[in-house]
């Protein structure tokens, strides 16, 4: 056999590899010491909700998001509402769409997220394989969500929908408002990466 085929199948493993290796060390993550009224689901929720900007804080959304039908979204959001974690209030942009944010009780939960030992390793790397690191996921967040044709969700810095604001902030031409400043970091549903766009 070419040693072509050799280099190709031994990257495929690799590949193959790191798949196995990112599954593992989510359900690592999520093995500790966790609030047990909590699911997994409840705390991907409460972490979207904690970094998703204005326009991105709906059920709907978290259901893109976290790859799911927007009935078990909607039940999940409402079981986060029962035990005081979320709070909704209507748009005022849209008075059919309810924004969900977490209460003081929910931003007090977070600070024990069984994820905090992934990130305290991570933050252990060397800066440059961490930024070498989350480059490389992003890319495949991106490839994964076209393959699939989901949602892409990222933040105003890499998004092509970005423009400059003249009163801080920046502008949104996907939404057609002004993102406040401080929400420029926070996921958003309508983002799509810069050389390219999201799904139809």
């Amino acid at each position: 056999m070419s040693e072509r085929y050799f280099t190709v199948m031994t990257a495929s493993r690799r590949a193959a590899h790191c798949a196995e290796l990112i599954i593992h060390l989510a359900r690592l993550a999520q093995s500790g010491e966790t609030d047990p009224r909590l699911t997994p689901a409840q705390w991907t929720a409460l972490r979207y909700f904690a970094r998703a900007n204005r326009f991105s804080r709906t059920p709907s959304a978290f259901s893109s998001f976290h790859a799911t039908t927007r009935g078990t979204a909607s039940q999940t959001v409402k079981s986060l509402v029962a035990l005081g974690l979320l709070e909704g209030q209507r748009s005022e942009a849209d008075g059919r769409s309810t924004l969900f944010e977490l209460t003081a009780t929910g931003h007090a939960l977070l600070e024990r997220d069984p994820l905090c030992c992934l990130t305290a390793a991570l933050d252990g790397l060397a800066p440059e394989t961490r930024a070498a690191l989350l480059d490389g996921l992003r890319d495949v967040q991106t490839g994964l969500a076209s393959a699939r044709g989901t949602e892409h969700f990222g933040t105003c810095g890499d998004c092509c929908h970005r423009e400059k604001s003249s009163g801080g902030g920046c502008y949104c031409a996907s939404v057609l408002a002004t993102v406040p400043e401080g929400e420029e970091g926070k996921l958003c549903i309508g983002f799509a990466p810069r050389g390219g766009s999201g799904p139809a």
